[in-house]
């Protein structure tokens, strides 16, 4: 007998979905204290004046719309993931911001232990992951017959997002390049 797909024929929850959901709510939830930090100053972080501060320090100008940028990314995304609502487009978002936090942390190697861009690469591939995957049965977006996660959506978010963050990226590699007067 020839299968194309293994499934379980046993009743029960959707083990796919129930996964799914523990991973977008906790990669969607870590992402989200994360960008409370940022944004909002909790958790110890030092909201947007300080999160200005430190991207005007790592060279991102305009240092106030990076921060900002940096914190919606997170907040946005994650609280996007954890939902299971417009997944492609909170995975996305999240993967995006990842790519820079990455690239601002590479110099120091890869292991998040001496700083280094392991933690900040991890989460952007697995909101990645999750954005071409979808949501899953115990989502928003299932909820909603997927009107929010339509199959185009998936490879426009990803693609625009990209885009955005290598040009943030590029951009402040060639600030960080010029000589400083």
């Amino acid at each position: 007998m020839m299968t194309t797909c293994i499934r379980s024929r046993r009743s029960g929850p959707d083990r796919t979905g129930l996964g799914l959901l523990a991973l977008r709510a906790g990669t969607g939830g870590v992402l989200l204290a994360h960008g409370a930090q940022k944004l909002l100053g909790w958790f110890g972080g030092g909201g947007v004046s300080g999160t200005t501060a430190a991207m005007d320090s790592m060279g991102f100008a305009p240092a106030r719309a990076s921060a900002l940028a940096a914190g919606l990314g997170e907040v946005g995304g994650g609280a996007l993931l954890a939902l299971g609502l417009a997944t492609p487009v909170g995975g996305a978002a999240a993967a995006g911001t990842m790519v820079a936090a990455s690239a601002v942390h590479a110099p120091n190697g890869f292991f998040a232990m001496n700083g280094g861009y392991e933690y900040a690469a991890f989460l952007g591939f697995v909101a990645a992951g999750l954005a071409v995957t979808g949501p899953g049965r115990y989502s928003l977006d299932h909820a909603l017959g997927h009107a929010l996660d339509r199959h185009w959506m998936v490879p426009a978010a990803l693609v625009g997002a990209g885009a955005a963050a290598l040009a943030v990226v590029g951009s402040r590699n060639k600030r960080a390049e010029e000589p400083q007067a």
